[in-house]
């Protein structure tokens, strides 16, 4: 059964507790009135929300190398960001209420840039402190972008939505084919590869930097809304004491964390059985590139059904066989494997981020649940690329760190078919 209206109202707000004055509502209409200006901040903005976490994993090997990593170690470029996607999401709400939307959109974009060039310093603790950087910027983009859309085109929600994770999936299948061949035209040089990404997101910051011009009279005059009776203090507490939250949040958590073991360490498992680092790079691209389709489609069908345990079902099963096959054939099945690892993949982002509206009952369960879903969820992805590379230094392959990933899935199933039923926090 389709829920539009109530889908469009309930998209995850990080300023729901605020409204705005006669002065803030005159600013909104002015950065409005500027629609094309808008949109280009949006675009370029999602645009930089995967694309410093793509750039790395083509080059892990070579970044291993230069600092004389173990697989752990390296994993841990990839999970610090992942880790701090989750920690700030805790303080993105908070900001936004703060200071408003357009500032903060404004500094993690800048935040991103130095993220970028701070990773490439000579220095390995230059190049974790890089990503908690990154990460940190990635996870204000995250969670403040639904809610901008939402208060800017509430009559176009799911148009705008669609337009900024297209342009998000399109970012990091752009960095990711061209890690590798910036790389060798850098004259091997894997610094220069990584740090040409912070120009993306300095571009995106001036793309942003008028619309907070234009918003500044906002800042200062938003009032506290409200809370419904009996839902102020304790409505945090309710989403954090709801079973049915903890399965959405867990859904969420491990259906991220069997993405980010691909984002560490997939162009690795494809050269570690004899794949050129270009080839394994280009079908890690064409693996993000996929994940449109699957990130489109389901959550339109979600919609349109009371219960999504078909889709739990689909999704666990797709990236379950996907990473099967990369356990049997590699190199001969990259291609295939990718492509159904990425619909999955693809899928099981979108039916979560779905899960979090169908299943809150009013805007502020949304706001509320998504908060929670995301820092519980990425702290809980983190341990994903560090448990693979412990456990591929240990075993000296990949079949172990992949039978557990099955494992992943089989718990994603479970808890998926909980969050799925027809019922509300």
């Amino acid at each position: 059964m389709s829920r539009p209206d109530t889908d469009r109202l309930l998209l995850p707000d990080a300023e729901a507790d605020v409204r705005p004055s006669p002065q803030g509502l005159a600013a909104r209409r002015a950065l409005l009135a500027h629609p094309v200006v808008l949109l280009i901040g949006i675009v370029l903005a999602s645009v930089n929300m995967r694309a410093a976490l793509a750039s790395v994993s083509p080059l892990v090997g070579e970044i291993s190398q230069s600092f004389g990593l173990s697989s752990t170690a390296s994993s841990l470029v990839t999970s610090v960001p992942v880790l701090f996607l989750g920690l700030g999401a805790l303080v993105a709400p908070w900001l936004a209420r703060r200071f408003g939307s357009e500032p903060v959109l404004l500094f993690a974009l800048l935040l991103l840039a130095v993220g970028i060039v701070v990773r490439v310093a000579p220095s390995a603790v230059a190049l974790y402190g890089g990503g908690v950087l990154v990460g940190t910027a990635i996870a204000l983009l995250n969670v403040l972008m639904p809610g901008l859309i939402k208060r800017d085109f509430p009559d176009r929600a799911a148009s705008m939505t669609s337009v900024y994770t297209g342009a998000m999936i399109a970012g990091a299948t752009l960095v990711a084919a061209s890690s590798v061949p910036l790389e060798k035209a850098f004259g091997g040089s894997w610094e220069a590869s990584l740090a040409v990404w912070s120009l993306l997101a300095v571009l995106a910051a001036v793309a942003w930097l008028p619309q907070v011009l234009i918003a500044r009279g906002r800042t200062g005059h938003e009032v506290r809304a409200a809370a419904p009776a009996g839902s102020a203090s304790g409505a945090d507490k309710s989403v954090w004491r709801s079973a049915l939250a903890w399965q959405v949040t867990l859904f969420m958590g491990l259906q991220s964390l069997w993405s980010y073991v691909l984002i560490a360490w997939m162009p690795t498992i494809f050269t570690d059985h004899g794949m050129s680092r270009s080839t394994a790079g280009v079908i890690f691209a064409f693996n993000n590139l996929i994940q449109v389709a699957g990130a489109f489609g389901v959550p339109l069908l979600a919609g349109r059904i009371r219960s999504q345990r078909p889709l739990i079902v689909l999704v666990t099963s797709l990236v379950a066989a996907g990473y099967a096959g990369l356990m049997a054939a590699p190199v001969s099945g990259a291609w295939l494997w990718s492509g159904v690892l990425g619909i999955g993949q693809g899928g099981a982002v979108g039916l979560a981020l779905t899960l979090i509206v169908l299943r809150s009952g009013d805007a502020r369960t949304a706001a509320r649940l998504s908060g929670m879903a995301q820092t519980v969820g990425y702290l809980l992805a983190a341990a994903g690329p560090i448990a693979a590379g412990a456990v591929h230094e240990a075993t000296g392959g990949w079949t172990v760190p992949i039978a557990l990933v099955l494992g992943v899935c089989a718990a994603a199933l479970t808890v998926g078919l909980f969050a799925a039923r027809d019922r509300t926090v």
